[in-house]
C-alpha cells in the first residue's frame, strides 16, 4: 500500500515525498487505519519495521487537521538515543506542517532543562521523553498536560526490563482520563499485558513478525575462546575496505575501550560509546558515525534499539547477548528497509547456552564458520541444553551423549 492512499493532509504527504517514503510497511499498513480512528492500539513489531512512522503519521495528521495549539501528544521512550531518533523523524515528517516538538531526556545542562520547561508550559505539540526526566518536570507541578490526546509508549518491553513500570504508571496518573493510548513493543510477555490493562482502554492488537530477523541479513558465527576474539576481529576487518559502516556490540563497558584501542593500532577509524560517556560525547560519536565520518562504532547495548542508520554493512556481536531478544535488536541495525547486511557473532565457551536460546527464538540454526587462517580453532559447540529442536544437531548430540556415558 502506498502512503498516498492514506487520507493524510497535503502537508504530511509533501513531507513523506521529500523523505522518499512511498510504500508502507506491514506494521504501518495495519496500524495507521486503526490509529486514525482513535482506537487504543498495542502493536508488536521488531526494530527496523517502520514502527515509529506507524504512530507518528496518524498523530501528526490529527494535529494538522484539528489545529492543536498546546501539548497534544506524549511519547515515552526508554533511552535518550531513542528519544532523539524519534524527534529527528518527527522533524522530517512535520517539515511542512509547522508542528512543534521537543525531546526531553537526562544528562543535559541546566539550560536544556529550562528549554524543556518552556516547552512543557507554553505548549509544544509533541513531547518525546524518557520516563525519569519527564517525572522530574511533572513533580514540579508546572506541566500543562490537561489537553493531552495521545499517550504513546515506544519499546514498552525494554522500558519494563529497565525497571520503568512504576514510572510509567505514575506518569499516566497525571494525564487526562480521556485519551488515545498507543503501545509498541518487540515482544508481548505477560508484564506488557498487565501494563496495557493499567493504562489502556480495550486496545486493538497488531502483530507483525515477532522475534524474527530481517530476510536480508546473512548470519554466521565463529566459535572462539575469549582470548582469540581480538585476533579473529582483526583478521575479519583487515583490508576489508568494502565494509565502510560497522557496529561492534559488546556486553561489557570495559571491552569498548580495549577494542577501540586495538582497532586504532591497525589504522582503522574506530570510536566507542557506552554509558561512561557524557551526553554530549555520545551524541558527537553517533553524529560522526551517522554522517559516515566514522567507520567502526563499538558500543554496548545502550544503542541497540536507539539508532536509525541506513546502509550498515556489518554488525558484529563481540559477545553473545544474554537476552535472545537483544540479538534481534542488535542485528536489526543492518539490512534495514529491505537492504542487505551481514551479522557475525563470536561464541566463546561461556556464550554457548545463550546462543542456543537465540537459535531457538529465530527458529533456525546459525552457520558456524571456521576461524580465519593462522588462528587455532575455538571450542566445540556443545551447549548444555541439548535440545533436539533442530534436526541438523540431532546426531552430534547423540554422539556426545554416548561419549559422556563412557
Amino acid at each position: 500500500m502506498k502512503f498516498s492512499e492514506f487520507p493524510f493532509t497535503e502537508e504530511i504527504l509533501q513531507g513523506l515525498e521529500a523523505m522518499n517514503f512511498e510504500e508502507a510497511t506491514p506494521v504501518q499498513e495495519k496500524s495507521i487505519p486503526i490509529l486514525m480512528e482513535g482506537e487504543d492500539v498495542i502493536a508488536v513489531a521488531q526494530t527496523g519495521t517502520g514502527k515509529t512512522a506507524a504512530y507518528l503519521l496518524p498523530i501528526l495528521n490529527h494535529i494538522q487537521r484539528k489545529g492543536a495549539n498546546k501539548l497534544s501528544s506524549l511519547i515515552i521512550a526508554p533511552t535518550r538515543e531513542l528519544a532523539m531518533q524519534i524527534d529527528q523523524q518527527l522533524e522530517g515528517f512535520s517539515y511542512f506542517t509547522g508542528t512543534s516538538s521537543i525531546a526531553i531526556y537526562g544528562g543535559g545542562s541546566g539550560s536544556s532543562f529550562d528549554a524543556e520547561r518552556t516547552a512543557l508550559t507554553q505548549g509544544a505539540d509533541i513531547i518525546v521523553a524518557t520516563p525519569g526526566r519527564l517525572l522530574s518536570h511533572l513533580n514540579l507541578k508546572y506541566v500543562k498536560i490537561d489537553g493531552l490526546e495521545h499517550f504513546i509508549l515506544d519499546e514498552a518491553d525494554r522500558m519494563l526490563d529497565m525497571g520503568f513500570a512504576d514510572d510509567i504508571q505514575r506518569i499516566a496518573e497525571y494525564l487526562p482520563k480521556k485519551r488515545q493510548n498507543i503501545m509498541f513493543s518487540a515482544t508481548m510477555p505477560p508484564k506488557i499485558r498487565n501494563l496495557a490493562k493499567a493504562v489502556m482502554n480495550n486496545p486493538k492488537e497488531v502483530n507483525i513478525a515477532i522475534s524474527k530477523t530481517a530476510e536480508g541479513i546473512l548470519q554466521a558465527a565463529y566459535l572462539t575462546y575469549g582470548h582469540q576474539k581480538l585476533a579473529v576481529l582483526k583478521s575479519l576487518l583487515k583490508d576489508k575496505v568494502e565494509l565502510s559502516s560497522i557496529i561492534i556490540f559488546t556486553s561489557r563497558k570495559s571491552s569498548v575501550s580495549d577494542i577501540v584501542r586495538d582497532l586504532k593500532k591497525m589504522g582503522i577509524d574506530a570510536d566507542g560509546i557506552s554509558s561512561n560517556l557524557d551526553q554530549n560525547e555520545r551524541e558527537e560519536v553517533l553524529r560522526r558515525f551517522k554522517n559516515k565520518r566514522l567507520r567502526v562504532l563499538v558500543a554496548t547495548d545502550i544503542i541497540s534499539r536507539g539508532i536509525d542508520i541506513d546502509s550498515i554493512d556489518l554488525v558484529l556481536n563481540y559477545d553473545v547477548p544474554n537476552d535472545p531478544e537483544d540479538y534481534i535488536h542488535r542485528v536489526g541495525r543492518t539490512a534495514r528497509a529491505k537492504s542487505t547486511g551481514v551479522a557475525l557473532t563470536f561464541i566463546d565457551e561461556n556464550g554457548q547456552n545463550d546462543f542456543q536460546k537465540i537459535e531457538k527464538l529465530i527458529g533456525n540454526p546459525i552457520q558456524k564458520l571456521a576461524n580465519p587462517d593462522g588462528i587455532d580453532q575455538g571450542p566445540e559447540y556443545k551447549p548444555q541444553d541439548r535440545s533436539r529442536s533442530f534436526k541438523k544437531y540431532k546426531k552430534p548430540f547423540k554422539k556426545h551423549e554416548r561419549r559422556d556415558k563412557k
